[in-house]
């Protein structure tokens, strides 16, 4: 369901619906698929509307229809470190900003992840995917220097997943190309 800015009746109360957000936000802790549905419905806190709140009861209805999910961490000791990393490029109705995901995986476990809207306008999907595999290396540069930290031992190099082939193309190819100049430099970090 995409919703846009001020779509709908505004609420009288506006408290239970941010209520509402507040208690899916600390789900998100341990529900990563309701990550995104939340991402999503934080962004009319300012001010909600009933088809958003018509929402939020939809995913509360999501979230009873199986209570069992969750994380649960296998007991298997595995210290390989992979992410998987996405984007859904110009998926913002109202300004046509990209949301970036990605998981972090520490054997099968996740220990990591997120869904957020960029706050750029990317000019292309290829674009949009780059900026993805930014972020989540950038998130992997802290997380390896963290488990280094903590002395616990980890494969190298770290592995990261991408549905994008221009953009992984572009990632493995150091030469600065004049088509991907509109590229901001802040991306040639990987």
């Amino acid at each position: 369901m995409k919703l846009k800015a001020r779509e709908g009746d505004p609420l009288s109360d506006p408290s239970h619906y941010r209520k509402l957000i507040e208690k899916f936000n600390f789900l998100t802790n341990t529900r990563l698929d309701i990550a995104f549905s939340v991402q999503h419905l934080s962004q009319f806190m300012q001010d909600p509307t009933k088809s958003y709140l018509k929402a939020t009861y939809h995913l509360l209805r999501y979230l009873k229809a199986d209570p069992s999910l969750g994380i649960f961490f296998s007991k298997d000791v595995d210290y390989m470190v992979k992410a998987y990393c996405d984007s859904d490029w110009a998926s913002c109705p109202d300004f046509r900003k990209l949301v970036t995901r990605c998981i972090v995986l520490l054997g099968n476990n996740p220990i990591s992840w997120k869904s957020k809207k960029q706050e750029i306008i990317s000019s292309s999907s290829t674009e949009a995917e780059y900026r993805s595999i930014r972020k989540v290396v950038g998130d992997l540069v802290w997380l390896q220097r963290l488990l280094e930290e903590l002395t616990i031992p980890f494969f190298s190099p770290i592995t990261v997943f991408c549905n994008s082939q221009s953009s992984l193309h572009i990632a493995r190819n150091p030469v600065f190309q004049e088509r991907t100049k509109h590229i901001e430099v802040d991306c040639y970090f990987i």
